[in-house]
């Protein structure tokens, strides 16, 4: 009889079939059930062997997390019999708690276990805000700037019948305003061979503006895990336009991309919630074919959030980074956001506001600066959107559809992805680093006489509000030609300053600290020459700065850094919606203030407040580190993403960190669709170039003064102001003021009259209703028809928004009606038509509830929920 193999070897085989298996289940995601399982991510020290932690902890192995190595998306019944042994191991090891022994039979086998698992997060769905709606250039040989969209039509063999209206491209009325794209095509630089994938809310594959550029293989559905993201829902139309901006093909379709023989991928994460696993495995998706991620979503560009990506999505960057197109790293292109007009600023977003991300900001027709573009000290380029009379032209759902709404900081991140392709095209060497480096030295001034430039110490000029300048293709692209590739990145991280015992336990508790005075706390930290020497450090590009700071009303808080230089970065400015009571507990920010500054000496921060009685706050400490290139290649070392969940002062050992004594809550964040905050004349509205993003005394980053700061009256309106972008100063002015109030109470009375003698004429009358007449008061209920005027009043605002449905050939918006999946009454577009009654005396089902306040309205009355309950609809608030 044949001996048995012996133990050791049969475990290695099932090991080796086990990895084979999972290995083979990575290409498609698995479709996630979240009703009827928990999810689990686990970073895994494959010294033990994975089926044993999940045999000991009773999960089942779903797949590897996206392309993160020993990283494992685990799941467990919700509603199985679960041990309860096993949910408190499970819970310890979530919650980075230390196990009770005396909980266990089999201890040695649990800490076994424990000690594998570096890292354990569940994982929660949620949503993602897409940015929609919401280059200066120099002549060149053939002087491009003469000739006409025409012209170029002709000489590049363009027969998109809209080319001529894609001002971006060729802008006919003002020519120095446009991506200066044409002399790259005349050089016959199209983008050949580049994909760039649209992380978004699907992409039309079947267009025929696309379908020929269209990369099946590097795309993918997240939301409903199928392998085509196709635009499902009523408003998916989003990536769809910003692909089109990118690689629609030429043909006799609307019009072309600045890569029009570049490819895209569409991968699907903004139709419903998503996970931190799945959004890490998005950012991954492909990265060694794909090149560029153009994301133009993020938090809530509501005035009011500070949001970053988890540990798990910061990680999937990295890895995207250091792995992503053979180690030469993926491109991240995020817009900068459209929050402006609600006093938000791109440094509380935590994907604009990293070093590993392209955050382009917006720039109008005219070149200005439109009110929704969002500033701060980590926007790198500009490029064009929509604003003064103009939108972004592009291709839109449907066989053969176009958009002429498009816009926002949505429709800038898509440009400039669109002239990276180009560059990439011709030198796919290039790294994510040297694309960077390409966008501060290629970008072009605009609007010199703007206050908001300011020089810095490498001799250029920033904005917040601009960043370097506007992306220009052709000098991008011809600089890209003879680029000498940077060497390897280095950082410095200084070492984290303590102010008057400052604390933050793992569980996010502050205590001690500084009290915020008026004038501010000022804190320094001393870079040498012997630190660089240290740490190869060559030349400076990003800075980041840690802070720790307690405060009872976060949008108080303001936060400058200043450089030995004297350069300032406005790191955090005034917000006036953000009431937020939990302060900044370990929040980063980042600058591009100061690339190529010279490092060495005294670095300051400074954090202040505006003085209000009522709120108070205090400065617990900061950690600053320096990012750049190394001097050494050879000596260059790999970064590794430390845990950010650490108290502060953070331990020597990384690795030693302290159970918090209960464990810390989670919640499923919700956020509204990209529109919610992108104002409806977001085209139409007049841009500006002669207001600084932040009021002098904010700029004042590490100079403490006797008083709060007085508000800037150059600030962008915010919600509380209203969308008229002049009223704000109008109110400053009592006679304006006073006079514009009297005439709004003589309007009044004189409606109240009429609408009085009207109904005790009809009274007198004794009917009811009148079944044809000119206003229907059903033009009132805001479910139902609107009279003409009130339409018209409404579209004086801006053209048709991209968060309502729209015929773009006729130009007639058609709001949700032709979309009866929804649940609207089947005569919903008939309202205006048919007879209605002009009122009764009897008080119908419908007015009996808008009296007792059953429903409200988006002003902050009740309003009926979506029929199908969908999230696009949810109150954001």
């Amino acid at each position: 009889m044949r001996s048995p193999l012996p133990l050791a070897l049969v475990a290695l085989l099932h090991t080796i079939v086990f990895h084979v298996s999972v290995s083979s289940s990575v290409s498609h995601p698995t479709k996630r059930d979240y009703d009827s399982y928990d999810y689990f991510v686990l970073e895994h020290d494959p010294t033990v062997p994975l089926r044993d932690v999940l045999d000991t902890l009773n999960l089942e192995l779903v797949e590897q997390a996206g392309q993160l190595r020993d990283h494992w998306l685990l799941r467990r019944p919700r509603h199985a019999g679960i041990h309860s042994r096993e949910v408190e191991v499970l819970d310890a090891l979530v919650r980075k708690r230390s196990l009770d022994p005396t909980l266990y039979s089999y201890k040695p086998e649990i800490l076994r276990i424990s000690r594998s698992v570096k890292h354990l997060a569940r994982q929660i769905p949620r949503k993602r805000v897409k940015r929609d709606d919401s280059l200066l250039r120099e002549p060149q040989a053939g002087d491009w700037t003469n000739m006409t969209s025409k012209v170029i039509a002709e000489r590049e063999g363009i027969t998109d019948p809209l080319f001529g209206d894609q001002w971006h491209l060729v802008n006919d009325e003002n020519p120095v305003h446009m991506v200066n794209v044409a002399p790259v095509w005349d050089m016959g630089i199209t983008g050949e061979g580049i994909i760039s994938a649209l992380v978004d809310d699907g992409l039309d594959f079947e267009s025929d503006d696309l379908a020929p550029n269209f990369d099946a293989d590097n795309s993918y559905d997240f939301n409903l895990h199928v392998p085509l993201p196709k635009p499902m829902l009523f408003d998916d139309h989003h990536g769809t336009r910003c692909a089109g901006q990118i690689a629609a093909v030429k043909n006799d379709v609307c019009g072309v991309g600045i890569a029009y023989d570049s490819k895209v991928a569409g991968i699907r994460i903004l139709s419903g919630p998503i996970s931190d696993v799945d959004e890490a495995a998005a950012l991954n998706y492909g990265f060694q074919n794909t090149s560029i991620y153009s994301c133009s979503w993020g938090p809530s560009d509501d005035g009011r959030s500070m949001e970053g990506p988890s540990y798990l999505i910061q990680k999937a960057v990295v890895n995207g980074i250091l792995n992503g197109r053979g180690g030469k790293g993926s491109i991240f292109v995020f817009a900068s956001g459209n929050g402006a007009a609600q006093g938000d600023q791109c440094n509380f977003d935590g994907y604009t506001n990293s070093i590993y991300s392209v955050t382009v900001s917006a720039v109008d027709f005219k070149g200005l600066h439109p009110y929704y573009s969002e500033p701060c000290a980590a926007n790198m380029v500009v490029s064009y959107s929509s604003g003064s009379g103009k939108h972004i032209v592009t291709t839109d759902v449907g066989k053969n559809k176009c958009s002429h709404s498009h816009g926002g900081t949505s429709a800038a991140a898509p440009n400039a992805v669109g002239i990276l392709a180009l560059a990439l095209s011709i030198r796919p060497d290039l790294t994510w680093r040297d694309i960077q480096y390409l966008c501060v030295r290629t970008a072009k001034m605009i609007n010199p006489d703007d206050p908001d430039w300011e020089d810095t110490a490498s001799g250029r000029r920033f904005s917040y509000k601009y960043g370097y300048g506007s992306l220009d293709a052709y000098a991008f692209v011809t600089a890209a030609q003879d680029w000498e590739l940077v060497k390897p990145q280095a950082w410095l991280h200084t070492t984290p300053i303590q102010i008057n015992n400052g604390t933050m336990t793992l569980e996010g508790n502050l205590s001690g600290g500084e009290a915020i005075v008026p004038g501010g706390v000022t804190s320094k930290t001393t870079v040498t020459s012997d630190m660089l020497q240290a740490t190869n450090f060559e030349t400076l590009e990003h800075v980041t700065i840690k802070v720790w700071i307690q405060h009872t009303r976060r949008g108080d808080v303001e936060v400058g850094l200043t450089s030995p230089n004297g350069v300032k970065s406005v790191l955090a400015a005034r917000r006036k919606l953000d009431a937020d009571k939990n302060g900044f507990p370990g929040w980063t920010f980042m600058t591009v203030k100061h690339w190529e500054e010279n490092p060495i000496g005294d670095w300051t921060i400074r954090v202040s407040d505006q003085g209000t009685e009522d709120q108070s706050g205090s400065f617990l400490g900061w950690q600053m580190t320096l990012w750049g290139s190394c001097v050494d290649p050879s000596h260059a070392e790999t970064f590794v993403l430390a845990d950010p969940d650490t108290p502060f002062p953070p331990p020597a050992d990384p690795y030693d960190i302290p159970p918090p004594p209960t464990p810390s809550a989670t919640r499923t964040k919700t956020h509204p669709k990209p529109t919610e905050h992108l104002p409806g004349d977001h085209g139409t509205a007049e841009g500006e170039a002669d207001k600084p993003a932040f009021s002098s005394a904010q700029n004042d980053a590490a100079e403490p003064t006797a008083s709060a700061p007085a508000e800037s009256e150059t600030m962008a309106p915010t919600a509380d102001e209203g969308w008229f972008p002049g009223m704000y100063n109008l109110v400053a002015n009592s006679k304006w003021f006073f006079g514009a109030m009297g005439g709004v109470v003589l309007f009044g009375a004189a409606g109240g009259a009429y609408f009085l003698w009207r109904r005790r004429a009809a009274r007198r009358a004794q009917y009811k209703s009148i079944a044809n007449d000119e206003m229907s008061m059903s033009a009132f209920d805001g479910r139902r028809g609107r009279a003409a005027g009130t339409k018209e009043l409404y579209d004086a605002f801006g053209e048709v928004s991209d968060d309502e449905y729209a015929d773009e050939e006729t130009g007639l918006r058609q709001p949700l009606a032709q979309h009866p999946e929804l649940g609207f009454h089947s005569g919903f577009l008939d309202d205006d038509e048919r007879p209605q009654p002009l009122y009764t005396d009897e008080p119908n089902e419908r007015d009996l509830r808008r009296e007792t306040g059953a429903s409200r309205s988006a002003d902050g009355s009740k309003s009926p929920s979506s029929a199908d309950g969908s999230w696009e609809h949810a109150d954001p608030s």
